[in-house]
């Protein structure tokens, strides 16, 4: 193809459901003496500004038919977008059947996207469903050499700034970095389209997928400085990190995003007044208590030498009491569905410290799919949203645990599903006192978590390690009787996990002979 490197906009087709900057950019190019074809809304908001404008029916001399379903699917559009200038025979057919070259397409498509997210229904988000639109912007975008494509409203600035520069004119450089742009865009509305029609079939891994994202972020770099790295926005609308408003603080680097991510969704999982407290993605504290303040004060007991440069999760509005004591340690972020004026007032003497609001919190019981690439290809699994309930548990020891115990180890156990696997944790009074995370054998788990209780009793000036009393919890069964001595040892009073193993056995009769309560709960939550 011989590109041209400068192409003059002559004529340009306007057609857009979001019309930001409609009306400025109609009338730039007015002043530039482009001829506007348009449609629909569009055409109505030009004329109305002022800007000369010609329907694209009067253009293609055929009318919108089938409730606009059918109006620039035209041969005198798409012959108009397609043309290559450089070829005799297809300037040729141009003069023989009346097609006037497009020199400039700015479309942006139906919002399906938006309409399957407000909850609309089949028939609904199928009108939704754009044809013409996609049909233009591939066009064009493949006859980049003489023509430019415009999807994005936050690519109208460069766009007026080349013709700005060049008399009316844009380069070939800009012309393919917009045709990128298009197909990212087409790819991306395809990509919630079948997601969706996949979802309304209840076939959940079909044939084929694809993934659409939407740049948010390019960040400073990935988990290591050498790694490059950036946040992509897309899938099924969630609350928490794609949602979050950053009020304050430094720019968020990966590793702020994935454990700010990790913190809000453990802190999701509860009803009465919660923080997490988080480190590389694992939590160090995790608390109930009457108000944001005291669990945050209970949070902290457990790990106080890991919660330092940590994350902070609150499932209430942030209050200054609250903030007063986050303040004392040094913090990375604070992800919070609101803080009230009192703690951004607190909040904004600590200028690195990230605060994120979310207008909400997520539902820790609704589906949906996580995504993980390997060498060649992806792990497609649906979100763990499991949970038990009381009603659940299978006593199987002598001993029945109490109504306090229960409460403790359902706290525990959900605790436990966001831990990285082999995980261990110890839990009092509605509160982690030892969390053992990431270790090969879950023997090492349970003496870690000890041992960082014994640490923190010290820095508490008690007397007694905090998992006295305790109840623990594990993310698998036990596979021999040692994990569950060294959580005796430690002073724990009843044990949660999966059950399940061949030596289940062996492990309840360890249990009856150190007196110790223990519940099955038949589901597992390994985290890799």
């Amino acid at each position: 193809m011989a590109d041209a490197d400068l192409v003059t906009i002559r004529r340009a087709l306007i057609s857009v459901s979001d019309k930001t900057g409609l009306v400025e950019l109609g009338q730039f190019l007015a002043g530039h003496g482009v001829e506007i074809l348009s449609t629909g809304g569009s055409a109505k908001a030009l004329a109305a500004a002022g800007v000369p404008v010609k329907e694209v029916a009067d253009h293609t001399g055929f009318p919108e038919i089938m409730d606009g379903r059918v109006k620039t699917l035209h041969p005198t559009i798409h012959g108009g977008l397609l043309a290559r200038r450089d070829l005799p025979e297809h300037v040729q057919a141009m003069n023989a059947n009346g097609i006037a070259p497009i020199d400039l397409l700015v479309v942006n498509l139906y919002p399906f996207e938006a309409t399957v997210a407000k909850g609309a229904d089949f028939d609904e988000a199928i009108e939704n469903i754009d044809i013409g639109g996609p049909a233009m912007i591939r066009a064009a975008a493949k006859n980049h050499g003489f023509v430019a494509v415009v999807v994005d409203p936050a690519d109208y600035a460069p766009l007026k700034q080349e013709m700005a520069e060049n008399k009316g004119a844009v380069s070939l450089a800009l012309r393919k970095k917009l045709a990128a742009a298009a197909y990212a865009r087409t790819g991306a509305y395809d990509a919630a389209i079948s997601t969706w029609f996949a979802g309304q079939l209840g076939d959940t891994f079909p044939r084929r997928i694809a993934i659409g994202g939407e740049l948010k972020q390019v960040l400073r770099y990935g988990e290591n400085p050498h790694q490059q790295a950036a946040f992509y926005t897309g899938g099924a609308p969630r609350i928490g990190i794609a949602t979050a408003t950053q009020l304050q603080g430094k720019e968020l680097s990966f590793n702020n995003l994935n454990d700010t991510d990790a913190a809000f969704e453990l802190v999701s999982e509860f009803t009465e007044p919660a923080v997490a407290i988080i480190k590389h993605a694992n939590p160090c504290g995790v608390a109930q208590g009457k108000d944001v303040a005291e669990a945050y004060a209970r949070a902290l007991r457990c790990d106080p030498v890991s919660a330092f440069g940590g994350i902070i999760a609150v499932n209430r509005t942030l209050d200054a009491a609250t903030t007063e004591q986050i303040s004392r340690i040094l913090t990375e972020v604070i992800i919070a569905p609101d803080a009230d004026d009192e703690a951004k007032e607190l909040l904004a003497k600590k200028k690195n410290l990230r605060l994120l609001l979310t207008g909400g919190m997520p539902d820790p019981h609704a589906g949906g799919m996580t995504l993980r690439s390997l060498a060649g290809g992806y792990l497609l699994q649906t979100r763990d949203n499991g949970h038990v309930t009381a009603s659940d548990l299978k006593v199987v020891t002598k001993r029945q645990p109490t109504e306090k115990e229960i409460a403790d180890l359902l706290f525990a156990f959900t605790v436990c599903k966001h831990v990285k696997s082999n995980a261990i944790v110890y839990v009092k009074d509605g509160a982690t006192v030892g969390i053992g995370a990431g270790q090969m054998s879950r023997v090492d788990s349970s003496r870690i978590a000890a041992r960082k209780s014994q640490d923190a009793a010290e820095a508490a000036g008690e007397t007694e390690p905090l998992t006295r009393g305790s109840v623990v919890a594990s993310d698998a069964f036990f596979p021999f009787a040692d994990g569950l001595l060294a959580a005796i040892e430690a002073g724990a009073t009843a044990v949660i996990h999966p059950g399940g193993s061949m030596r289940d056995n062996e492990v309840i009769a360890a249990a009856d002979e150190s007196g110790i309560a223990m519940v099955f709960t038949g589901m597992r939550h390994f985290r890799h």
